[in-house]
C-alpha cells in the first residue's frame, strides 16, 4: 500500500496539466486542473504544487477531493469533484512541442507504458498524439538517419579530448628530478590541481633500473605528499620485500600526480582519472622516464598501463609478461595493490595477490639476470 501511494503521488506530480482561466481578469493568473488518482493523495501533494506554482492561483480537482490555492493560502475540500470542462489556447502549442521532442530512435513502448500508464492518458492533451507517434516511429527514425550529417561539425575535433598513444620520450626538458619535481608542484595542466592538497611527485633512486608506476595518489598520499604511503603502499612494500626488491633502489611514481576524489561526508572517495587527465599528466611521466632511464617499468593497474601503452584493457589478460616498448625500457603490467584491497576477503583477492607476487618475482629475476624479454 505504501509503495502504491508513493507511486500515485509521483504520477500526480508528473501528469497534472493546468489550463488557464482567462474569463476573469485579476492581478494573479488563475489555473485549474483535473486529475484522477488511485488514492487520497491531494493533501500530501499540496505543498509540492504550492512550491512549484506559488505565483498563481490554482485548483486541482479530483474524484477524491480538491485543492485550492488562492492568494497564498492552500485549502482542501474532501468531497468528490466533478470533472472540469475547460479549454486552453496553449494546449495546441504544448502538443506541437511534445511532438517535436518525441525521439523515435529511442522509443521504448514498454518503458513508456510503465512510466506513463494508459489510465492517465485520457486526461493528458498530448496523449492523443502518442499512438500515431508510435506508429510512425520507425519511418521517422529512418528519415532522421538519412538526413543526419555524415561528417562531424568543424568544432568536433577541437572539442574531442586527445587520444592516448605511446610517445617516445625526447630529451627531457629538465636536467634532473629536483628541477622536474619543482615544476610539477605548480602544475595546472588539468583541473585536478584545484581540489588536491598538493602534487605528489615520484621518489627513489634517480638512476634506478626499476621504475614502478601506479595510478594516482590516494587520500594518505595527497596529505603526505609521497607516493604509496597509504594502505595500498603498505601492501606494495610487503610484496616488494617478499620479492627481494628494495623499494629505495627503485623509482616509484604515479601516472597522475594529483588526487582525484569525490567528497562523501568527511571522507574523500577515490575516483579514477579520465583519459584527458591521464594524457595531460603524461608529460611528467615521460620526463621522469627520460631522466631516470630505467631498464624495466612495472605498470600497476589499468591507468598506468594505459598511460604507457595507449590501452587500459583487461589487466588480467596482459599481466605476467615482460615486453619491449618503443620508448626504451621494457614493460611489465600487473595489478594495482589498491585493486587487491578493494577485492576484500574474496578468493579473487588472494589470487590477485599471488599473481602480483609472481610478477614482482619475475621482475626481480629479470633484473638480476638481464634475461631476454618474452
Amino acid at each position: 500500500m505504501a509503495k502504491s501511494v508513493s507511486r500515485d503521488l509521483h504520477k500526480m506530480k508528473a501528469f497534472v496539466r493546468f489550463k488557464e482561466n482567462t474569463e476573469h481578469e485579476s492581478e494573479r493568473r488563475k489555473f485549474a486542473a483535473w486529475f484522477e488518482p488511485e488514492h487520497f493523495i491531494v493533501e500530501p501533494a499540496g505543498d509540492f504544487f504550492v512550491q512549484r506554482f506559488h505565483d498563481m492561483d490554482w485548483i486541482i480537482a479530483t474524484p477524491k477531493g480538491t485543492a485550492f490555492y488562492t492568494e497564498n493560502t492552500l485549502k482542501f475540500d474532501h468531497k468528490p469533484a466533478q470533472k472540469l470542462q475547460m479549454t486552453d489556447d496553449t494546449e495546441e502549442l504544448w502538443k506541437i512541442y511534445y511532438a517535436s521532442i518525441f525521439n523515435p530512435a529511442r522509443l521504448k513502448v514498454k518503458a513508456m507504458r510503465s512510466e506513463m500508464p494508459k489510465k492517465y492518458w485520457h486526461n493528458l492533451p498530448e496523449a492523443m498524439l502518442i499512438p500515431d507517434l508510435i506508429k510512425t516511429a520507425a519511418k521517422r527514425a529512418t528519415k532522421m538517419r538519412i538526413s543526419s550529417p555524415s561528417k562531424a561539425a568543424g568544432f568536433a575535433d577541437a572539442a574531442r579530448a586527445p587520444e592516448i598513444h605511446i610517445v617516445k620520450p625526447r630529451e627531457s626538458q629538465f636536467s634532473n628530478l629536483i628541477d622536474l619535481n619543482n615544476a610539477a608542484r605548480t602544475c595546472q595542466r588539468c583541473t585536478l590541481h584545484c581540489n588536491a592538497t598538493q602534487t605528489v611527485v615520484g621518489e627513489g633512486d634517480s638512476e634506478a633500473k626499476l621504475m614502478i608506476v601506479g595510478e594516482q595518489p590516494g587520500d594518505a598520499e595527497d596529505l603526505a605528499g609521497r607516493p604509496f604511503v597509504g594502505p595500498a603502499g603498505k601492501l606494495l612494500d610487503e610484496a616488494l620485500k617478499n620479492s627481494n626488491i628494495k623499494r629505495e633502489k627503485a623509482y616509484v611514481t604515479n601516472a597522475v600526480k594529483h588526487f582525484k576524489f569525490e567528497p562523501r561526508g568527511k571522507r574523500r572517495i577515490h575516483q579514477r582519472p579520465n583519459r584527458y587527465e591521464v594524457q595531460h599528466c603524461k608529460y611528467w611521466l615521460i620526463n621522469e622516464i627520460e631522466i631516470v632511464r630505467p631498464t624495466l617499468i612495472i605498470a600497476m593497474g589499468a591507468t598506468a598501463a594505459g598511460a604507457l601503452t595507449g590501452s587500459d584493457s583487461n589487466i588480467a589478460t596482459r599481466r605476467g609478461r615482460i615486453v619491449k616498448t618503443d620508448f626504451g625500457p621494457s614493460l611489465l603490467i600487473t595489478f594495482h595493490p589498491a585493486a587487491i584491497l578493494r577485492a576484500g576477503a574474496y578468493e579473487r583477492a588472494d589470487e590477485m595477490k599471488s599473481q602480483l607476487l609472481a610478477d614482482l618475482n619475475m621482475a626481480a629475476a629479470w633484473l638480476a639476470k638481464d634475461t631476454p624479454v618474452l
